[in-house]
């Protein structure tokens, strides 16, 4: 059987996607990550590569030296050659970059990767044949991907090590992934009908010489950041029903007339939406009404005030969903960037040679989300810390054990979870540790040509990492607090916090023994990663 006849299923075009270089969306991005749209390129973006690679010709021909046209990269730049050897140039230039290490970078980080780099070249400036984005759409559409290692970027000069293998890829000198073992590229290809392109000046410059790499990974911490912030408001309103909370610190008051920080007032607003018709958490002239008698003084059977973890918590997630306001809208520029260098300006007639290679947005971007992510993450662990410590959790049992009398033969025999809190703090502190900053640590490289480069692709790849690990303790925290509703009487609860308990139970069953969790882990986080969860908050009323 021919590799050609094991591929996927092409995606389907009833959702196409043009791209055109001016108008690709983060959540264009996210679906094609997910294979949810189709991707060709645009007619007029065809026209306008045609136009950008007859003047690249033209001053080929006239033997003006071009940089890394006609002359060596980084560098070699004084080094000019003859117009017939420029193509040679080209395929060198993948190979000797073919030099990653680490692990392979994941499925839909090489899609969006694909499909950024394709806009790129869509939007006409690079000088380079319309044949390079059909060949990376070609293999996109049956997902066929380059196996890409996550390391080797500086984002300085682009991704240069990591695109390097998207190149070989479209010149049939490196494997694909298909379903995940590797393939022949050219064998692909053939059974696509498609021969290996054979570069021509200045197109391996252009696969490589910019930021898609980097911010495909800053598109899905992008888009699993938005999940998340609207998910742990979500969980904070279901964490504070099991604590017997005050949903009175949400009140519109607070936020709305206070202190109006966009963010924390449509968290806080989710919260009192959650909480709206609960009869768990109530709010303070409910919780503390009627005087106290003669003496004088009484003792309260609630706290005036819940800890910061629950009361502050649209403090906390109002910061991620305002840093998330800018980081997207820098995201969006770099998407729809000519990040490639040099530039052919068609409307001058020259060439200009720049610095758009360069990854410093999203390099301070993803510095900026991860810290707030990280934070968020911070705040879940805490909460989860509040619900499965007896001297804190109002009554709930310790570690959220079911409740077993004490002539049970089972008393005494489980801990919950225990290890989960455990699991979670761990991953916390990868979390804040990942959340360092990363593009304070340039290096001079390459001869000191990159002496001053953004560090961006880690970045990104940390923020990656620092939302997924986000993800992990909103699953444990998500399947604590529905055991914790349920222990406490889920009939009291309010709608949206049933709802969630809900459809968490079509997936992990309430916890009777001890058992392993870590399948009940997964199937949470694929959960919240699903958006089904944060869909329960679309549409509800932010009126307090």
């Amino acid at each position: 059987m021919t590799a050609a006849a094991t591929l996927p299923t092409p995606t389907g075009s009833g959702s196409e996607l043009e791209l055109d270089g001016r108008s690709l969306t983060v959540a264009d991005a996210l679906a094609v990550a997910r294979r949810a749209r189709s991707v060709r390129l645009a007619g007029p973006a065809r026209e306008a590569m045609g136009r950008s690679r007859a003047l690249k010709q033209r001053l080929i021909a006239e033997e003006i030296p071009i940089y890394g046209v006609t002359t060596g990269f980084g560098d070699s730049a004084h080094r000019q050659i003859a117009p017939d050897r420029a193509a040679a140039l080209q395929q060198n230039m993948l190979r000797f970059l073919g030099c990653g290490t680490g692990p392979v970078a994941p499925a839909e980080v090489v899609r969006v990767t694909m499909l950024l780099r394709a806009n790129c070249l869509a939007k006409g400036n690079s000088g380079v044949r319309a044949d390079l984005v059909d060949q990376l759409l070609a293999l996109l559409a049956v997902d066929a991907l380059p196996a890409i290692p996550e390391r080797g970027s500086c984002g300085a000069s682009g991704d240069l090590v990591p695109l390097s293998y998207v190149g070989r890829a479209l010149v049939g000198e490196a494997p694909v992934l298909v379903d995940g073992r590797p393939v022949p590229a050219v064998e692909v290809l053939a059974g696509l009908g498609r021969d290996p392109l054979r570069l021509e000046a200045k197109e391996g410059l252009a696969l490589t010489n910019g930021t898609s790499f980097t911010t495909a990974f800053g598109v899905l911490a992008v888009g699993g950041a938005t999940e998340l912030a609207t998910v742990c408001d979500l969980l904070t309103g279901m964490a504070s029903e099991a604590l017997l909370g005050n949903r009175g610190h949400m009140n519109d008051f607070l936020f709305d007339a206070a202190k109006p920080h966009p963010g924390s007032v449509a968290s806080a607003a989710n919260v009192r939406a959650v909480l709206r018709d609960s009869r768990l958490a109530l709010d303070s002239e409910d919780l503390f009404a009627g005087g106290m008698g003669a003496s004088g003084f009484r003792e309260l059977d609630r706290q005036v005030q819940d800890r910061y973890s629950i009361r502050c918590s649209p403090h906390v997630v109002g910061v991620l969903r305002d840093v998330l306001t800018w980081v997207g809208g820098w995201v969006a520029t770099e998407i729809n960037a000519s990040d490639d260098n040099p530039l052919f300006d068609v409307a001058a007639g020259r060439v200009q040679s720049g610095g758009n290679f360069y990854a410093g947005h999203v390099g301070q971007a993803m510095d900026s989300l991860k810290v707030a992510v990280a934070n968020v993450c911070d705040l879940l662990d805490r909460q989860l810390e509040l619900l499965v410590d007896e001297k804190f959790n109002a009554g709930l049992t310790p570690n959220l054990v079911p409740r077993f009398g004490p002539d049970s033969p089972e008393a005494g025999l489980h801990h919950g979870f225990k290890g989960m809190q455990l699991c979670s703090s761990a991953m916390t502190a990868e979390a804040l540790k990942l959340s360092a900053p990363a593009t304070v640590h340039s290096r001079s490289t390459e001869c000191h040509n990159q002496d001053k480069v953004s560090m961006g692709t880690i970045a990104a790849r940390d923020a990656r990492s620092v939302v997924e690990l986000a993800q992990e303790v909103a699953a444990i925290h998500l399947l604590a607090v529905c055991q914790a509703l349920e222990l406490r009487g889920l009939d009291r609860a309010g709608a949206l916090s049933r709802a969630a308990v809900a459809l968490v139970r079509e997936r992990v069953p309430a916890l009777t023994v001890d058992r392993p969790m870590d399948g009940d882990v997964a199937a949470a986080a694929e959960l919240i990663r699903s958006g089904r969860l944060s869909d329960l908050l679309a549409g509800t009323s932010t009126s307090g």
